[in-house]
């Protein structure tokens, strides 16, 4: 559905978004285990970001990309890990908060996979600290839930 949603899409022309909707397509094909389409996909969202200059997005591009290498054995933790940094400088670049928040726990979450409770827990306590509102959303909840198992 995704797929023919993007095509119709582009049919018309517009590209506004495009990064973003490459990148959930990305996400999905990564989920279903179809790697080849996940990296294809990662490779057109980052072309979409570079050609349209539509950058709000591209710290989720690079944590999504993270997320997917992370499932396969060729890559790995490490290349993940470069993904996620890169998702994290860009976030902090832009000053965007909550692509910072999400990038954070990504990172976070295979620090303490690897070990590194405390590194993780540093990384993402003074992004987590930042937050005075949203309480309620999904991000900082699991933002909130993530510090709790870090800290036990």
């Amino acid at each position: 559905m995704i797929t023919s949603g993007i095509t119709m899409y582009r049919s018309t022309g517009s590209r506004l978004y495009l990064p973003i909707f490459l990148s959930h397509l990305s996400k999905a094909y990564g989920e279903l285990g179809q790697f080849d389409q996940a990296w294809r996909y990662i490779g057109e969202a980052m072309a979409a970001v570079e050609t349209t200059k539509e950058r709000w997005y591209e710290a989720e591009i690079h944590r999504v990309t993270g997320q997917v290498a992370l499932k396969l054995p060729q890559l790995g933790s490490s290349q993940a890990e470069t993904y996620f940094e890169h998702a994290l400088n860009v976030a902090r670049m832009q000053q965007a908060k909550s692509w910072e928040l999400r990038a954070a726990m990504s990172m976070a979450r295979l620090w303490l996979d690897q070990g590194m409770r405390e590194k993780a827990r540093d990384l993402l306590a003074p992004i987590y600290g930042w937050f005075t509102e949203g309480f309620d959303t999904r991000d900082v909840k699991e933002a909130k839930a993530l510090l709790h198992a870090l800290a036990s």
